[in-house]
């Protein structure tokens, strides 16, 4: 509700029209109160002549879209970049991959499943062929959870 620009008084509004606004402009100003007291003073200071939580959200969302790329575009690259070491556990190396793929979706990227199991299994290190030649060959539609269950499984194996 508070997201959205406030709602424009009609000429003649009905009374569900002006209970509705009220309600609306009451709320706005308690939560901008609670917004401006949890501020940096700072930003407490661009944002106190600001009239309505909607004004001072795209105000803060222009502040940080900028820095919020940056830290998408770093996430990014350690994810594509990212390779297992051979030797190292698996189970260590899906949880830090799955670590950056919660990253990059709490930044806003979008990278579907199928790509990220793909992903994955093409940074396992030179020891996984086999792995990897029976995922494609049996069509496997894996998460990313079974996969590591899966990897684990055949990590136990490579080991022996």
């Amino acid at each position: 509700m508070l997201v959205e620009k406030c709602p424009d008084k009609s000429y003649e509004p009905t009374n569900y029209e002006i209970k509705a606004y009220n309600k609306w402009v009451k709320a706005d100003e308690r939560a901008r109160c609670y917004i401006l007291a949890s501020m940096a003073n700072m930003l407490q200071h661009q944002h106190q002549s600001m009239i309505t939580i909607y004004d001072m959200l795209e105000s803060v969302k222009e502040i940080f879209r900028e820095q919020n790329c940056v830290a998408k575009n770093t996430s990014m690259k350690a994810f594509f970049t990212t390779k297992m070491v051979e030797g190292t556990s698996v189970m260590e190396y899906v949880l830090k991959m799955l670590s950056l793929l919660n990253d990059l979706e709490i930044l806003g990227a979008v990278i579907d499943k199928e790509s990220q199991v793909e992903i994955v299994l093409q940074t396992l290190p030179d020891s996984f062929p086999q792995f990897c030649l029976n995922y494609n060959m049996n069509k496997m539609d894996l998460s990313l959870t079974k996969l590591l269950n899966e990897l684990q499984a055949a990590e136990s194996i490579i080991k022996q």
